[in-house]
């Protein structure tokens, strides 16, 4: 993952929904190892700045742009370099730990038979890996969900709540993990209601619109 000189940026960005105008004239900018927090009440938008980003619902006015990094980037859709961490984990429960984590890399764009053991050692569910993920816990789906963002490298990490049904233990390491991805010229976004482990963030605090 290169990411030399990479850098998101929004210029006077909008989004409305139903009708409702969510947000506007947002304008900010995350570069190779920065982080920022989104903060705000419920219904500021939150949420719905992640899902723009990612590439899940449109905007509505201004400008999105994540440029530099490899060579080709310029290219690729945000959505391409980008992972999205939701409310919701992504987890097929009639698959194994392994066989959902594979799915993922391999939709991903990740190279046949790339190792996905290292990924779930890093969310300690390596042992668990034959298990049906029916039988994971809120947490355990959690971690699942987080091993996509260390087994398919992508420059920009999209994080919303990421804590959510996390232990303390399993905080500690993600929080280890969102500073070694920044340590590499990562960027993370992440939309929280308090800390979630990130050192040095920059905040972007959105208002409810009525």
């Amino acid at each position: 993952m290169s990411t030399d000189l990479i850098e998101l940026s929004a210029t006077d960005l909008a989004c409305e929904r139903g009708g409702r105008l969510v947000f506007s004239g947002l304008n900010f900018a995350v570069s190779a190892g920065e982080a920022l927090v989104v903060t705000g009440r419920n219904g500021a938008g939150k949420s719905t700045l992640l899902r723009l980003i990612a590439g899940l619902l449109r905007k509505s006015g201004g400008r999105l742009d994540l440029t530099g990094g490899a060579a080709g980037a310029d290219e690729a859709t945000t959505a391409e370099q980008s992972h999205y961490l939701g409310h919701l984990d992504a987890v097929k429960p009639a698959l194994s730990v392994g066989e959902n984590l594979r799915f993922w890399t391999t939709y991903l764009g990740a190279p046949r038979g790339a190792p996905i053991r290292p990924a779930l050692e890093a969310v300690d569910l390596a042992q668990l890996s034959d298990l049906p993920a029916a039988y994971l816990s809120a947490g355990q789906r959690r971690r699942l969900s987080i091993a996509r963002l260390v087994a398919v490298p992508r420059p920009l990490w999209l994080l919303d709540e990421p804590t959510s049904a996390l232990d303390t233990q399993s905080q500690d390491r993600l929080a280890a993990l969102m500073r070694n991805h920044r340590s590499r010229g990562g960027m993370i976004v992440a939309a929280a209601h308090g800390p979630i482990g990130l050192d040095d963030p920059r905040e972007l605090k959105l208002g409810a619109v009525t």
